[in-house]
């Protein structure tokens, strides 16, 4: 593994929604640079086939917990059977998370609040919980993952987009105040990516969606690894999405959430 990314002897990298998608590319290519991993996620089978899987092909120590950090007390139970149990972590991943692509009034809401509570709420505490004791060491390394969503009001994916610009946010505020600690906090913001999100949230396939670029999960997970390295403090994995984000700046206020709108409408996938 890179130098700067050298973990202390019998510390750990916290992965959460370890169990698919960026999570477990991220999680893998930790597990190949011989990083000791804990992988949290709400599947517990899917966790314990790649703890086999990864303790045996990479020779590393993987550990799982099962936790919905959805859940109110879900970020407190996963602190404690970590950090609070003895078990250094100095990399924290945030990446759990999901998105709902549809008219805010037409959405359920408790499905809603759930999200708000995962996207939002469990990153804020994890992240607090996580740097006050990096903070108290003066090393650490935090990415947490938001989305190119993070950057644009969007219309039929309105909550999901503004869970994403906080956690974009409150990353780069967080950057500043913690690199004076030994901390380094980076954003981690994908565009379209092959996983499971665009099923989950009622989407067409990434690669059926021509106006924005498409990656892999591993060159995400990459990016976002390499970007850490260096101390930055947002990265947005691919080019073409860099050159929208910039774009952006040209137009009044009012015109990029229209252009959002007319794509999410039409990116609900049919029956969802």
């Amino acid at each position: 593994m890179p130098e700067m990314l050298v973990l202390p002897p019998d510390s750990f990298a916290l992965v959460t929604g370890a169990s698919s998608g960026i999570g477990e590319a991220i999680a893998e290519r930790l597990a190949a640079r011989g990083v000791s991993l804990i992988l949290a996620s709400r599947s517990l089978p899917k966790l314990e086939a790649l703890r086999s899987d990864w303790s045996a092909r990479y020779r590393v120590a993987v550990e799982t917990i099962a936790v919905d950090l959805s859940e109110p007390d879900g970020p407190a139970r996963l602190w404690a059977a970590t950090e609070g149990a003895g078990r250094t972590v100095s990399l924290l991943v945030n990446n759990a998370g999901f998105g709902l692509n549809g008219a805010e009034a037409e959405l359920p809401l408790e499905r809603t609040a759930e999200m708000i509570r995962l996207n939002v709420g469990a990153t804020a505490e994890l992240t607090h919980r996580f740097l006050v004791a990096m903070r108290s060491r003066r090393s650490g390394w935090i990415l947490n993952v938001a989305s190119t969503a993070a950057f644009l009001p969007g219309p039929w994916f309105g909550t999901y987009s503004a869970t994403k610009a906080f956690v974009l946010s409150f990353s780069q505020a967080l950057h500043e105040e913690a690199r004076r600690d030994g901390v380094t906090v980076t954003c981690l913001c994908p565009g379209y990516t092959r996983t499971g999100f665009q099923a989950a949230a009622g989407m067409k396939p990434a690669d059926e969606t021509p106006l924005f670029p498409v990656m892999s999960a591993g060159a995400v997970a990459e990016a976002g690894l390499a970007a850490l390295e260096r101390g930055q403090p947002v990265v947005v994995p691919h080019f073409l999405d860099r050159l929208w984000i910039a774009s952006l700046r040209l137009f009044p206020r009012s015109f990029p959430p229209r252009l959002a709108a007319a794509f999410f409408r039409r990116s609900r996938r049919q029956g969802a």
